[in-house]
């Protein structure tokens, strides 16, 4: 370790990666989080790791750092790095996110990244075919379709990073995930596994959901932020309403809660009370303040609402 006027100098996590990524991200972010400082040098490896930390902490940017550092200064193949998201929504944000080093590590910009998904146009997939992208953003099901169809010549998998590990590791979608993962190592060879999670129990299932017969390694940097939680009730007893009646209560208070707060999400039962629902609010604050989301509604409005 070498040291200035007998003062040890301590390497990061940051420490090795290409001056590039280093010069942008203490520029735009400054120090790293205590995920990508726990989690950078058991990546940079070639570990396959289960990364544990709360929401908002960098755990995605700790896994996708060190993939552009992998591609960055040569040529890579198409189809490299795999980034498996539980939700279409949350694809799409995600490559929004990731183009941002993209567009601001020096010789970076060559880096193709696209999206996945049951929403991408034939048209879109077949221009992935012919000239695959280097990091592919998609979900479960259409990984599924891909190893099915010729596509799966369009991948060359070194990394996959699966996001959300414990919202798909114990049910239908992950068993379905694990067969599609095992099916990759038969077209790619075996690769490097990222899994994120913010919240999971018992980590060594998740580890071995993961994995499968492979060692992962699990880098805790913490479970969860501090919640502050209510609960709110408008009227006495919901169920002497008839009908939809509770929403005369309800939507005033949500109008209320909409304009103290700068991002609201309300859940409901089901899509035509979502279109409802959105409808009150902006009849009762007589202006708009909310917008309906569901997977009926057209692809072009669903990716307009979710980018503001």
């Amino acid at each position: 370790m070498r040291s200035l006027r007998g003062v040890p100098i301590i390497p990061t996590g940051l420490d090795r990666f290409h001056p590039a990524i280093q010069e942008w991200f203490r520029d735009a972010l400054g120090k790293p989080t205590p995920v990508q400082e726990l989690g950078w040098p058991r990546i940079a490896e070639g570990r396959n790791v289960l990364l544990l930390a709360p929401t908002g902490s960098g755990k995605t940017l700790a896994a996708f750092l060190w993939a552009i550092h992998s591609l960055l200064g040569r040529d890579p193949e198409g189809g490299e790095v795999l980034y498996i998201s539980p939700l279409k929504a949350l694809s799409n944000d995600i490559e929004r996110n990731l183009r941002v080093p993209l567009e601001g590590i020096a010789g970076a910009g060559g880096i193709r990244v696209a999206v996945r998904t049951g929403d991408t146009p034939q048209a879109k997939r077949r221009e992935m075919a012919k000239r695959p992208p280097h990091i592919l953003i998609t979900t479960p099901e259409s990984l599924y379709i891909m190893l099915t169809g010729r596509q799966a010549g369009a991948l060359s998998c070194k990394t996959v990073i699966v996001d959300e590990v414990h919202a798909i590791a114990g049910n239908k979608r992950g068993a379905h995930l694990s067969l599609s993962l095992e099916r990759l190592v038969d077209v790619c060879g075996e690769f490097q596994r990222i899994g994120l999670s913010a919240t999971v129990q018992p980590v060594e299932e998740i580890a071995r959901f993961l994995g499968g017969a492979r060692e992962v390694e699990v880098v805790d940097a913490g479970r969860r932020r501090g919640l502050d939680v209510q609960v709110l009730s408008t009227v006495e007893d919901y169920g002497s309403l008839p009908g939809e009646g509770m929403w005369d209560s309800v939507v005033p208070e949500l109008v209320k809660l909409v304009r103290e707060h700068r991002t609201t999400l309300v859940f409901v039962q089901n899509r035509g009370q979502s279109e409802r629902v959105a409808a009150w609010i902006n009849e009762t604050a007589d202006e708009k303040l909310a917008e309906a989301y569901h997977g009926s509604m057209a692809r072009a409005t669903r990716l307009d609402v979710e980018s503001r």
